[in-house]
């Protein structure tokens, strides 16, 4: 049933504030005509909608940034739309919650596409999501932040490089009074109504800025909520050298611009040539838009504590960015919290909605009003293991999960044996029909039919259930006729299971025409939106884990080591991570191909490959499988009668900007 929108009027805003025997936090100073100072109203250990939502102060101005992206001379000015309670006019003061988008005037934001809205006078009358009708009346302000290059700021967008995140940092610095801002008349303006503390949040682009702002050490950035973020632009771009997108720089950065093309094509034409399309290497360019450990942030600069959401089968952005960035901020020590679900790029909005809602306001309650709640001591990791079935656990991966080392052997058996000396197979990293690689249909299609273009390894029935819960790991050893090649490993579930439709349309979610609503409204702008719901698939397939690489970047991404023809070279990489039961009676598979069309856009390389099976493995960290993982796997038997499914139709996941 939905949820009717709180409304307060003045009058009774000030009676729950005088009467509340609970106040805490940032109030402060003398008010109007003697009136007590206003307060935040704090209960149950969390605060109250005790501010009138409808008559908060909306307003923006332009922050200066120490940057000059679009080359003309002048600093940036970033323009900061604000709405915060009206008593900050009379000595309240309040933290912030800040969303910095580059899609306010183009994707819009949320599973809706919302877009800000204004007045005659240029002030902001409708702030995307739920964020400013929730928090401001429970005293906050929020800020949706126009990244540099996009909507009403100046300059031009660089696809995550220095000027996108140096931005977002100039506010939180004018929020600490360390930066100017102005009116939209000229006039200097301060941000006297804060605290100073600051909270960002965002998904997608929006959580990367947040990430990159945490990741220059910029004092005042309490703690950050990246929600499917990129913490690595390379990353986004290819994996280990194999290219996802070809022109994705410039192409993202003319996305979210929205102005004249000729304005930025200068600065357009220097992202294209420092993405290096030709080689697909990491260098000095990609540095600079490397948030775990850049020129411009890293991961050791963070002081903000983490509360990251995720889609473990997001293919978007990838989930490798969440698992190298959680690994680097706990080798910090950082403060942190996950949600790991079985979505696409999906918000926790759209997944599990109340228990988001709830959470995120404990959270920012407890980093920003530095209210003592609890939360911290809760279980740090969320985890989706099937369709809306959640675990929590104390860590992500899970503390108590073992390595289990999966061995190929001759006749396409996986198991936990070393095949004989001199056993091997082959496959050609070969052009498919559309001279583009194989899809990944076809690779995982019948695991025990000979296929010229992949090689399939297969277990037996697994004799108990596991779960797989980090980051596999691909051990090859292999000889070329060629200098390289573009090689995949894929993790493949066969087994009959309705699991989380995360390849199809709405990577794993449904919206309905029903609403629910969360904060409070008004005729502009509702706090109401609409209610989704998992969507699953019954299949007989899945893809657990996928990884590529460029065969001659094994040991280097910034400098490339062709393999000598005719000689095995043993070359490693770690998949994508995951979190995924592996059930009893299934068989788990170990697939080797070339360019994988669906997410490569590598030409292959004609390369032939010849697998040494010995030298080749796959290990995958195993929990709840006893104290032994090695019990999940029964002695390998290749089976006479099992045949895996004939023609295999995986979707490509859709690729959600927003």
């Amino acid at each position: 049933m939905a949820r009717r929108p709180l409304r307060r009027t003045r009058r009774t805003v000030a009676a729950a504030a005088l009467t509340s025997a609970a106040l805490a936090g940032a109030g402060g100073g003398a008010t109007a005509l003697a009136q007590p100072s206003p307060k935040i109203v704090v209960k149950d250990g969390v605060t109250q909608p005790v501010f009138s939502y409808e008559d908060a102060i909306r307003e923006h101005v332009y922050v200066e940034s120490a940057v000059d992206s679009d080359r003309d001379g002048k600093k940036d000015r970033v323009n900061v739309d604000i709405i915060r309670p009206a008593e900050t006019e009379h000595g309240l003061k309040v933290p912030v919650i800040m969303d910095e988008s580059p899609y306010y005037d183009n994707a819009g934001r949320g599973n809706e596409g919302e877009l800000k809205t204004y007045d005659a006078a240029g002030n902001p009358v409708k702030f995307p999501l739920f964020y400013d009708n929730y928090f401001v009346p429970r005293g906050y302000a929020f800020l949706a932040v126009d990244m540099v290059g996009t909507t009403r700021s100046d300059g031009c967008p660089v696809s995550g490089g220095p000027t996108d995140v140096l931005g977002g940092k100039a506010v939180v610095d004018w929020l600490n009074g360390r930066a100017e801002a102005y009116r939209p008349d000229g006039t200097a303006v301060k941000a006297t109504w804060t605290t100073g503390r600051t909270g960002m949040i965002g998904k997608s682009y929006d959580g990367t800025l947040a990430n990159g702002v945490a990741a220059t050490g910029v004092e005042g950035l309490e703690t950050i909520v990246p929600i499917s973020a990129i913490s690595s632009w390379y990353g986004y771009s290819r994996m280990n050298g194999v290219k996802y997108w070809t022109d994705e720089q410039p192409w993202l950065a003319s996305y979210v611009d929205t102005d004249p093309p000729e304005k930025c094509a200068a600065v357009n034409a220097g992202l294209d040539e420092g993405e290096d399309d030709a080689t697909g290497n990491y260098n000095a360019y990609w540095k600079t838009a490397d948030y775990r450990d850049g020129t411009i942030a890293r991961a050791s600069r963070v002081r903000a504590s983490v509360f990251a959401a995720h889609g473990v089968n997001d293919l978007n952005v990838k989930d490798d960015h969440f698992a190298e960035w959680w690994q680097a901020l706990a080798r910090r020590g950082v403060e942190r919290k996950v949600w790991l679900s079985q979505r696409g790029h999906v918000d926790p909005f759209d997944t599990r909605r109340d228990a988001w809602v709830d959470t995120l306001h404990r959270w920012f309650d407890h980093e920003l009003q530095k209210i003592p709640n609890g939360i911290m001591r809760e279980p740090r990791a969320d985890i989706e293991t099937g369709p809306d079935q959640w675990i929590t656990q104390p860590d992500w991966p899970a503390r108590d999960a073992r390595d289990l080392v999966l061995r190929p052997g001759p006749g396409g058996t996986l198991g936990l044996d070393r095949a004989p000396r001199g056993a091997t197979a082959a496959f050609a990293d070969a052009p498919g029909p559309r001279g583009e690689g194989y899809s990944e249909s076809a690779m995982v299609s019948d695991p025990t039919a000979s296929q010229p273009y992949r090689t399939a390894f297969v277990s037996g029935p697994l004799p108990r259930t596991g779960r797989l819960s980090g980051t596999p790991d691909a051990h090859l050893k292999i000889k070329l006729d060629g200098p390289t090649a573009n090689l995949t490993a894929l993790l493949v579930d066969y087994g009959d299971d309705t699991r989380v439709n995360y390849l199809g349309s709405g990577s794993g979610i449904w919206t309905l025409a029903t609403e629910d609503c969360h904060g409070e409204s008004t005729p502009a702008d509702d706090a109401c939106y609409k209610q989704t719901e998992v969507t699953t698939v019954a299949s007989p397939v899945n893809v657990v884990a996928r990884g590529w690489l460029d065969a001659q970047n094994d040991r280097s991404l910034s400098r490339p080591r062709p393999l000598r023809p005719g000689r095995f070279h043993t070359v490693r990489w770690e998949t994508l991570s995951q979190e995924y039961l592996l059930k009893k009676g299934h068989r788990l598979a170990l697939v080797l191909a070339g360019t994988d069309a669906d997410y490569n856009t590598e030409t292959p390389t004609g390369a032939q490959v010849t697998v040494d099976l010995r030298g080749t493995s796959i290990t995958i960290p195993v929990t709840a499988a006893a104290d032994d993982p090695a019990a999940l796997v029964a002695p390998p038997k290749r089976s006479a009668t099992w045949r895996g499914p004939a023609e295999v139709t995986l979707p490509v996941q859709e690729r959600e900007l927003y």
